[in-house]
């Protein structure tokens, strides 16, 4: 049998231990999946090397998708609701049979459906599960809210007969059955996964008078998708809330909640649910955390190597506030995270104080933050300073009370980081006094700001060589001789990044180490200006030249860099 030459396989060619066999096949036997799918959920093996042994296993053709160009025409022949609902794609046409990936293929219903709807042979071939979805995005792309075949009109097309006073009552019983194939539980997976499948940071389901808008944020940019019937946002919404633990009668509240998933390649993502009512009913936003963004170390942030080696030594002090700036969903968590990273040995104990948990850290003490029972920031930090830490971090800033228990705490001995809301690294110096923390307190204990936005990254399939308007370089401040070792770079749109030109996304940062200049003014209570002025005069490479200087690099383009940060003069 063709599970038994699998199993054969995978010991045979030393993919796993007969132990490891036998666990896989009793999680197998106990969940009903595939003996493969339960490997690749344990973690034993690779996905490419697990497809290779099941390819070999059924004798089928094993297909390594990685870049591969279809043409639109056989693209074409696979709707795309029918791709992404069973994770298959078209790679070829050969006569009168179209050859189809998939990462299952011992589901033979799936291949009866095929040559069903297609009315044409159809040959399979195996893959990566990753790889296919990957194919799916870079050639059915974002539809950008046109009409089309998709899959969510697949599902909300369908008739349902949810009324007003009984649609919520229907959308808890097949929460509480946990119904799959109810559409409406059907609708609100497919939401999510996709905007996994499609690197989203987070979704957006927002009601109006006549429709709901559902939309993803992909590097930074907001994109629309299809909209489901308004007849749906009841269940919709009685859907995502059960999922999040929260109450469903309750529509005049905000409400926050999470919600744990496991994609499909195995990874999994927690979603931070938030609830507000508005005029047409109430609307969510459901934050994608992908646990992969907080592994990155100091030195993937994209710092430049003056930055990067400053930076380095300034988190190894013992004591002292580093500050990390910008406004919301500019990766100061990333950043503050990777510096944690770096610091989590065990020889030193870090507490943080977050409002709310976003990531669960290995190693890492963390409190949530809760202000319903009065166990706020402040009252926190005085309790972990009993916990004797070595390093502390308060996840921001927000009034004068928590800003100086955190400077009590550098001062007696602990390194402590957090984050504040000011569009430059200087600006942070003048917020805290005005938040009413003595100027002395402020020049005594802050060592170092660090200010940061996002910039888009060029894509790596599509980008070519260009040379921007000379009203660009003028503007830019670029001058001869940097034009002389240039590399401009722009993405002319492909497949691979929903012909945006961009994939991707990288840090523009500018780090104020204080001196004895910046002390003096800052205990003067200086305006941000002269601060500015001192910083640049002790080295620091403001925002704005940092980002040119990765456009002349060609990591990402000159129009990239003026949307996220504006020119300062030195």
């Amino acid at each position: 049998m063709a599970l038994d030459t699998f199993s054969t396989i995978l010991v045979k060619d030393g993919i796993l231990s007969d132990e490891q066999l036998a666990d896989a096949v009793k999680a197998a036997t106990a969940s009903g999946k595939r003996l493969h799918e339960e490997v690749l959920r344990l973690g034993y093996a690779k996905g490419d090397v697990v497809m290779r042994a099941l390819a070999r296993a059924n004798r089928l053709p094993y297909i390594d998708m990685a870049g591969i160009d279809v043409p639109q025409s056989v693209v074409d022949r696979l709707p795309e609701s029918v791709a992404r609902e069973n994770t298959i794609f078209p790679i070829e046409k050969e006569g009168d049979a179209l050859r189809i990936v998939t990462s299952d293929p011992t589901d033979l219903d799936i291949q009866e459906k095929l040559r069903f709807i297609l009315n044409s042979n159809v040959e399979i071939a195996v893959a990566p599960r990753d790889q296919i979805v990957e194919a799916i995005n870079r050639h059915y792309g974002i539809m950008d809210g046109e009409s089309g075949d998709s899959m969510l009109q697949e599902f909300t097309n369908t008739a349902i007969d949810f009324t007003e006073t009984t649609v919520e009552e229907q959308a808890r019983q097949t929460a509480v059955e946990d119904t799959s194939d109810a559409p409406v539980v059907k609708l609100v997976n497919l939401i999510i996964s996709e905007a996994v499948e499609l690197r989203a940071s987070d979704i957006h389901i927002e009601p109006f008078e006549d429709r709901v808008r559902v939309r993803y944020r992909i590097d930074g940019r907001l994109v629309e998708r299809d909209s489901p019937p308004r007849r749906l946002l009841g269940a919709m919404l009685s859907r995502i809330k059960i999922l999040s633990k929260l109450d469903i009668a309750e529509r005049r509240r905000p409400q926050d909640g999470r919600i744990q998933i496991t994609s499909g390649d195995g990874k999994s993502y927690d979603l931070r649910v938030s609830v507000l009512p508005t005029n047409h009913g109430q609307s969510v936003v459901m934050r994608i955390l992908n646990k992969d963004n907080i592994k990155v170390g100091v030195r993937q942030l994209g710092l430049s190597e003056h930055d990067f080696r400053q930076f380095k030594n300034l988190i190894k002090r013992p004591n002292g506030i580093i500050l990390v700036t910008g406004p919301t969903g500019s990766g100061k968590t990333t950043t503050l995270y990777a510096s944690l990273n770096e610091l989590n040995k065990p020889d030193t104990k870090i507490i943080t104080a977050e409002d709310p948990v976003e990531y669960y850290l290995t190693g890492i003490n963390q409190v949530e933050i809760k202000h319903q029972i009065g166990l706020d920031f402040a009252r926190v930090i005085k309790a972990m300073l009993r916990q004797a830490p070595n390093v502390i971090l308060v996840g921001e800033m927000r009034d004068t009370e928590t800003a100086q228990m955190g400077i009590q705490a550098s001062l007696t001995g602990h390194l402590v980081f957090s984050t504040l809301h000011t569009n430059d690294a200087p600006s942070a110096v003048t917020r805290m006094i005005d938040m009413g923390v003595p100027a002395y307190l402020v020049a005594s204990s802050v060592i170092a700001v660090l200010a940061q936005r996002l910039v888009r990254l060029n894509c790596p399939k599509c980008k070519q060589p260009y040379r921007p308007s000379d009203v660009q370089l003028e503007a830019a401040g670029i001058t001869e001789e940097q034009l002389k070792t240039a590399t401009f770079m722009k993405g002319r749109g492909c497949n691979l990044c929903q012909r945006k030109g961009y994939k991707g996304r990288q840090g523009i940062f500018e780090l104020m180490v204080m001196n004895g200049r910046i002390r003096e003014l800052a205990f003067q209570g200086a305006p941000t200006q002269d601060i500015r002025r001192a910083a640049v005069a002790g080295g620091m490479s403001v925002m704005f030249k940092d980002g040119i200087r990765k456009a002349l690099e060609g990591v990402t383009t000159i129009d990239e860099v003026f949307r996220v940060a504006k020119k300062v003069e030195d």
